[in-house]
């Protein structure tokens, strides 16, 4: 009867997904869907052709549509990278998974060679203000994974060294920019190179002691705004600052408790957010980074950093159904295979006026769970319905409580 009632809600908590077929193997589908995304993208990389195959579409009325889409190639590479870093920090798993991997590993290592040798076709450009972000996330793709970082070349590393320099040009826009600046420098840090701690710092300061707003949550600089942009940037690029940084410094402990109370708690609002189909709501500005959304549950997942009232299967259920919903829509990619701009599908007014092609590779970071072994609670424990199955199918849950931090 157990194993009965086990097989009805692992059924019902799919019932309402659009998929064309979901693999008994949650690992192998999430697998699947990521060699989707990130394939095209670090292929042509790796062969020096990424400028030349890539598609750069911008939104209906960009800023500036020739500066938009001569960045879009380092948004694309930074973005990917950053998602399915701890995957190829990975070692082990089934043959298919390592000869995947061992594929990634070399075109990332000519990934990155190319993108920072000026000799290149494909050489980013790394000045100016986008360069800046996308560097930011060029360079947590970095943090994330050693591995990578051990197997450039002393040649490739220094010219790494000397791109991300470049962005310090920029002057960040006070908001969580400030974190993209952070996140270069912990990133010096992390790899013994000099490293400039007040941009660290400044970070730090500015969300921990002025832009908490309660409850799990950051304003992005002085105004709240309901987004996403605590999963797309905040939360994920702080705890990796301070993770960093506190390997030098004690300077930090107390904000570093402070966070993990706060990662939590929007580790469960997330959860929270997401329905019974995969579907989320449509709030604030770039909603198509799709399941970017939810890279904060992820990377909480990835760092075994739940908090108690949620199961790591259940998150994986959840993250599934998402994966799903904004990934399996017809007309989610092109026919050479780069996505298109929208949530559910092709839906091109969905897209800021900052958005290209090479935004929407953000969505690589719901796949952050991957880092985690195949025998990890995360993926070896049977699925869970998740807090909207349980509740709008009757079943018992438990009720939520805000964050009191007083």
């Amino acid at each position: 009867m157990k194993k009965l009632c086990f097989l009805f809600l692992t059924l019902l908590q799919f019932s309402q997904l659009n998929a064309h077929d979901i693999p008994p193997n949650d690992r192998a589908y999430w697998l699947s869907q990521l060699n989707k995304v990130a394939r095209p993208v670090f292929s042509n990389l790796a062969d020096d052709k990424l400028k030349a195959n890539m598609p750069v579409l911008t939104a209906e009325h960009p800023d500036d549509k020739d500066i938009r889409s001569k960045v879009a190639y380092l948004e694309a590479f930074g973005r990917t990278l950053s998602g399915i870093a701890p995957w190829l920090n990975l070692e082990g798993g089934s043959s298919a998974e390592q000869k995947l991997r061992n594929q990634y590993r070399e075109w990332a290592v000519k990934a990155v060679g190319n993108a920072v040798n000026p000799k290149a076709k494909d050489y980013m450009q790394w000045q100016g203000a986008q360069p800046l972000v996308d560097g930011a996330f060029f360079a947590l793709g970095l943090i994330r994974c050693p591995w990578l970082w051990q197997h450039l070349s002393v040649e490739v590393q220094q010219q790494t060294i000397t791109a991300l320099k470049i962005t310090r040009t920029y002057t960040p826009n006070y908001n969580n920019w400030l974190l993209f600046s952070g996140v270069i420098e912990a990133f010096f840090c992390k790899y013994g190179v000099d490293y400039d701690a007040m941009r660290i710092d400044y970070g730090i300061r500015q969300f921990m002691g002025q832009w908490y707003v309660g409850d799990g949550v950051f304003s992005d600089g002085d105004d709240f705004r309901l987004d996403y942009y605590n999963s797309y940037v905040i939360q994920p690029f702080l705890t990796a600052m301070l993770e960093i940084i506190n390997t030098k410094t004690q300077l930090y402990a107390d904000h570093s408790a402070r966070l993990s109370k706060i990662t939590k708690r929007y580790a469960e609002i997330q959860e929270l957010m997401i329905n019974t189909d995969g579907s989320y709501p449509t709030t604030g500005r770039s909603i198509v980074y799709r399941g970017a959304a939810f890279q904060h549950l992820a990377n909480m997942a990835l760092k075994k950093q739940l908090p108690e009232k949620l199961a790591p299967s259940q998150v994986r259920a959840a993250l599934t159904a998402v994966i799903t919903k904004t990934l399996s829509a017809p007309q989610t990619f092109m026919p050479t295979g780069w996505l298109n701009m929208g949530l559910h599908g092709k839906q091109i007014g969905l897209a800021d006026f900052y958005i290209t092609t090479g935004s929407l590779y953000l969505c690589a970071n719901i796949f952050l769970p991957l880092g985690l072994p195949s025998t990890d609670e995360f993926w070896s424990a049977p699925a869970k319905p998740w807090s909207a199955v349980k509740v709008w199918t009757g079943q018992e849950a438990i009720v939520d409580h805000a964050l009191d931090m007083k």
